[in-house]
C-alpha cells in the first residue's frame, strides 16, 4: 500500500517530527542492534574476537562516514529542490549522487586494503589479536562499496521524509543477520566455519540486499522512478554541487572516526580489556542515542525543504522544538543508564574487568547525553541551509583537537588513569555543544535563506 508522503512545507512541525523522526530512530534501532548481535557473537567466540571488532570499528567507520556524509549532501540537495518545486534538479541530483558512491566505494575500499595491517599494529595489535581484526575488516573492506551505495540511495527518501521504507529494511536486515551471523561463523549446515570472518561475510550480504531492495522500490514505487543507468553519465556541475554539501558532512563524520581512532589509543595503554569495553559501552550509549539520530534525519529533512520554499521562521522553529525535544529525551536516557548500565555491560561478556571498564565510561556518560541533541540538532540544521562547514569544524575541536589535550592531561597529568578519559569525553562534548548552540542561535536569528536551486551563495560552504 503506498502511503502519502508528508508536506514538509506546510504540515504542523511537532507532528512532522514525529511522523520522520519515531521509524528513523526505530530504524537506528534495529541497525544498532544489528551492530549488538555481531558482538555479541565476537563475544562468543573469543575475547580476541570481541576485542577485534572494537578495534576494527575506526576503519570501518570510515565507510561509514563517507556513505552518512554523501547521504547527508544528497539529502540536504534534494530536499531544497523539492521544497523550491524543481523536481528535475532533484532527479538529476539524486542520479549523479549514485555515481559518486560507486567511485568513492572503490577507490577507498582500495586504500582500506593497504592500510588496514599498519593501522591495527599502530593500535596495539599483534599476533592472534591481529590475525583475527585483519580476518574481520578485509571482507567488510572487499564489500565497502555496498555500505556507501545503501545509504545513498536512502537519501531520496529521507528528502522527502519517508523514513519508515528503510526502517523495514533494517528490519529485515537484522533479522537475517541473526540467521547468518551463526550459519557463517561457526560452520552449521556444513558450511565452512569462518569465526570472525564470517560475521563480516553476513554483514556484507546483507548490505548487498539491502541495496537491492531499495533500487527495486525507487525504480517501482518512489519519486524517482525515471532514473536510468544513462542518468550515471557524469554532470561535472552536478557532481561539484554534490561535493560541495557532501564532502564536508562526510568529513565531519571522518572526525568521528579519527575520534574513535584517538579514543582508543588512550585506551590501549591500559589492556584491551579497556578497549573491549569501551566497544561495549558505546554501542550501548548509541542505543540511548537512538532519538536523537531520528530527531536529527527529521530537521535535516524539514530544514532543507523549508529552506528551498524560503521558510525562515519555519528553519527556525524546527530548531528550537527539537533542541527541546532532543534534551528532555536525554535526560531520561541518562536516567535509564544509571539504573541499567552495569547490567547492560554485563549482558556481552563476563569478564569483570571489562565489565567494570564499561559501566565507568557509562557513569560518566550520564552527564554528557544531554549535550549531543545540541549538537546534532544544530549541525543537521545548518546541513539543511547548505552550510555543512560548520558540522566539519565542531566535529574537528571535539574529536580530534581537544580530546588530545584534555585525555592527555586528565589521564596522565593529573593521574585520572581511565577516569581521566570518561570525564574528559564530558568535558569535550559539552563545550562544542555551548558552541553549537551559540552558532545556531546567531544563525536562524540572523534568517539569511535562499532558494533551493544550483546556484548557491555566493559561498555555499560558509
Amino acid at each position: 500500500m503506498n502511503i502519502k508522503p508528508p508536506l514538509l512545507t506546510s504540515d504542523p512541525i511537532v507532528q512532522l517530527t514525529w511522523r520522520i523522526a519515531v521509524p528513523a530512530s526505530v530504524g537506528m534501532f534495529f541497525n544498532t542492534m544489528f551492530n549488538v548481535v555481531d558482538t555479541l557473537c565476537a563475544g562468543w567466540l573469543s575475547t580476541d574476537a570481541l576485542a577485534a571488532l572494537s578495534l576494527s570499528f575506526p576503519l570501518f567507520f570510515l565507510f561509514i562516514a563517507i556513505g552518512s556524509g554523501l547521504a547527508q549532501g544528497t539529502t540536504a540537495l534534494i530536499a531544497n529542490f523539492l521544497g523550491a518545486g524543481d523536481i528535475d534538479h532533484a532527479n538529476k541530483v539524486f542520479a549523479q549522487s549514485l555515481l559518486f558512491a560507486l567511485v568513492a566505494g572503490v577507490v577507498f575500499s582500495g586504500i582500506g586494503l593497504f592500510i588496514a595491517p599498519t593501522v591495527f599494529i599502530l593500535l596495539g595489535a599483534s599476533g592472534a589479536y591481529l590475525s583475527e581484526t585483519l580476518a574481520y575488516m578485509n571482507v567488510i573492506l572487499f564489500g565497502g562499496i555496498f555500505f556507501i551505495l545503501s545509504m545513498t540511495l536512502n537519501s531520496a527518501l529521507s528528502a522527502q521524509g519517508r523514513t519508515d521504507i528503510y526502517r523495514n529494511l533494517l528490519l529485515m536486515a537484522l533479522v537475517a543477520n541473526c540467521a547468518l551471523n551463526p550459519l557463517l561463523m561457526w560452520g552449521l549446515l556444513g558450511l565452512p566455519a569462518l569465526g570472525v570472518a564470517g560475521i563480516a561475510l553476513a554483514t556484507v550480504i546483507v548490505q548487498i540486499a539491502e541495496c537491492v531492495l531499495l533500487w527495486h522500490y525507487l525504480k517501482k514505487e518512489g519519486s524517482f522512478a525515471s532514473i536510468s543507468i544513462k542518468d550515471l553519465k557524469p554532470d561535472l556541475k552536478i557532481l561539484e554541487q554534490i561535493a560541495m554539501q557532501s564532502v564536508p558532512a562526510a568529513l565531519n563524520m571522518v572526525t568521528i572516526a579519527l575520534g574513535v581512532f584517538v579514543i582508543t589509543w588512550f585506551v590501549k595503554q591500559f589492556g584491551k580489556e579497556a578497549v573491549a569495553a569501551i566497544g561495549i559501552a558505546t554501542r550501548i550509549e548509541q542505543i540511548v542515542l537512538m532519538p536523537v539520530i531520528g530527531l536529527s534525519t527529521a530537521v535535516l529533512s524539514i530544514v532543507g525543504q523549508s529552506h528551498g520554499a524560503g521558510l525562515r521562521e519555519r528553519v527556525r522553529e524546527t530548531w528550537r522544538i527539537n533542541l527541546l525535544l532532543g534534551v528532555g529525551l536525554m535526560c531520561l536516557g541518562s536516567l535509564l543508564v544509571w539504573v541499567f548500565g552495569r547490567y547492560a555491560v554485563s549482558l556481552f561478556t563476563s569478564n569483570p574487568i571489562v565489565i567494570q571498564h564499561g559501566s565507568d565510561y557509562l557513569t560518566a556518560a550520564m552527564y554528557t547525553l544531554p549535550a549531543y541533541p545540541i549538537l546534532f540538532v544544530t549541525v543537521f540544521m545548518m546541513q539543511g541551509l547548505k552550510r555543512p562547514l560548520y558540522g566539519l569544524w565542531i566535529g574537528i575541536y571535539r574529536q580530534v583537537a581537544a580530546p588530545m589535550i584534555i585525555f592527555h592531561l586528565l589521564s596522565f597529568t593529573f593521574c585520572w588513569g581511565l577516569w581521566g578519559i570518561w570525564w574528559g569525553v564530558c568535558v569535550v562534548n559539552w563545550s562544542a555543544a555551548l558552541f553549537a548552540l551559540g552558532w545556531g542561535w546567531r544563525t536562524v536569528r540572523a534568517g539569511v535563506f535562499v532558494s533551493g536551486s544550483l546556484q548557491t551563495a555566493s559561498n555555499p560552504l560558509a
